[in-house]
């Protein structure tokens, strides 16, 4: 990892302590009164060049829940154009008690200060996936693993829950190679607005009689730096080839 991200990791870690005792102490009442067991979830997730590591997570759920039907509605999306919208976008009987605005506002990945600090993920890059998503992806989509995965990123301020999944592989793939401390400090910065914006459409999706939203092109079929990554991505088969 680059001096200056690493920097930035521990500066940002040493920033949001504060944050995350208020918020563990805030939890452990919260699964004290409405659903008992551990305040935090644990996962396994894939990272840099696909090694494996144990996320930190506030836990959204209740205790057990069944994960056959995430696995169903991730298969579906890598296997279709439809927008990454959540599983839990128009409510999910396995999560708590204001689960939603937890994982609407991103509150629930704040004990992944843990895993930045420990070197295992950053403030910046591509989300960690789940093994079993890991194990569906194409030789070229393995390069959004090339750099360490982040709390926060391109992806995630660039639509996310109305992007497909390519085009989340392909601004994951956009970031590990322009990535900067330039390019990481605004998207640190673009991140509140994109959270709210977050809680916004998962508020709507929640309403009665709400109407899924049409996914946002993140990169634009005619831009020239879709253009350029094309060339990139043909250029990577023919190697692979």
């Amino acid at each position: 990892m680059p001096l200056w991200k690493r920097t930035l990791d521990l500066t940002f870690c040493v920033a949001s302590l504060p944050l995350l005792a208020g918020a563990t102490l805030v939890m452990t009442i919260v699964h004290r009164l409405a659903s008992p067991g551990p305040v935090f979830f644990l996962q396994e997730r894939i990272g840099l060049k696909g090694r494996t590591f144990r996320i930190y997570k506030f836990r959204t759920m209740k205790v057990g829940a069944d994960t056959a039907a995430h696995r169903a509605h991730l298969a579906q999306l890598i296997g279709s154009t439809a927008p990454m919208a959540k599983l839990d976008a128009r409510g999910d009987s396995r999560l708590i008690p204001g689960g939603w605005l937890l994982r609407a506002t991103g509150l629930d990945e704040l004990p992944q200060i843990i895993n930045i600090l420990r070197g295992e993920m950053s403030l910046v890059g591509p989300r960690p996936c789940v093994p079993y998503e890991f194990e569906k992806y194409l030789l070229w989509q393995r390069q959004r693993f090339d750099t360490t995965p982040g709390l926060t990123g391109l992806w995630q301020v660039s639509g996310k829950n109305r992007t497909t999944f390519e085009e989340m592989v392909r601004l994951d793939i956009q970031y590990v190679e322009a990535r900067s401390l330039w390019l990481d400090l605004k998207i640190a910065l673009m991140t509140v607005p994109a959270l709210a914006g977050q809680v916004r459409d998962a508020r709507r999706a929640r309403a009665p009689g709400a109407v899924p939203r049409q996914p946002a092109i993140a990169l634009s079929a005619r831009s020239p730096a879709s253009v350029l990554h094309s060339r990139k991505l043909s250029k990577y088969h023919e190697q692979a080839n």
